[in-house]
């Protein structure tokens, strides 16, 4: 991989700020690995996420992803501060987008995972979670960010499909969850 002066690496977002309107936070995780050779990016995953839980705007996602959790500062971290997961991007309450791994790279994201048929959905797919919970409406700004990354990685990969996480992990996982408007979503993809 190429390094620059900074040793940044060259092109690490994959995402051209030419097609994906507004920034892109970049936060290194080191939860992720290659991709399978020869695997085609063709799957969008929605999730949700709150650290605490059904708590928003603070930093425990982004210490979740960056493997800094801290066990002792809420009694639910304790449980999940060993794990070691990641996504692709995070839209915040606020529209704010961060990423965490490049979109080349397989994210720990799905888990155990399958999708019409293939499983291991982290081979193909890249992982978009949104801040928020089963049971809290999502924000505006978030469906409008949602919308313009889609579009932004629809143009740069071969994406047929896109499913939450409760499609592709049916009984274990719940995300997006009831409150997330899948018809508005897609309303807002056609318009663009």
């Amino acid at each position: 991989m190429q390094l620059q002066g900074d040793q940044t690496p060259i092109n690490e977002m994959h995402i051209d700020p030419a097609v994906c309107p507004g920034n892109i936070r970049f936060i290194p995780s080191p939860n992720f690995d290659e991709r399978p050779t020869g695997c085609e990016i063709n799957l969008l995953v929605i999730h949700n996420i709150s650290l605490p839980p059904d708590e928003f705007g603070g930093d425990g996602v982004l210490e979740l992803f960056t493997n800094r959790l801290d066990p002792e500062a809420h009694p639910y971290y304790r449980s999940i501060y060993e794990l070691r997961v990641s996504s692709h991007f995070l839209i915040r309450r606020d529209g704010e987008t961060i990423q965490f791994v490049p979109c080349e790279k397989r994210a720990w994201h799905a888990g155990e995972s399958c999708w019409q048929g293939r499983r291991r959905c982290n081979d193909y797919s890249i992982g978009i979670e949104l801040e928020g919970s089963d049971s809290v409406p999502f924000a505006n700004v978030q469906y409008a960010a949602l919308a313009a990354l889609t579009r932004a990685l629809q143009k740069q990969y071969p994406i047929t499909d896109i499913a939450g996480h409760s499609d592709i992990s049916p009984g274990r996982k719940t995300d997006p969850g009831p409150c997330f408007d899948w018809e508005r979503y897609r309303a807002l993809l056609s318009e663009g």
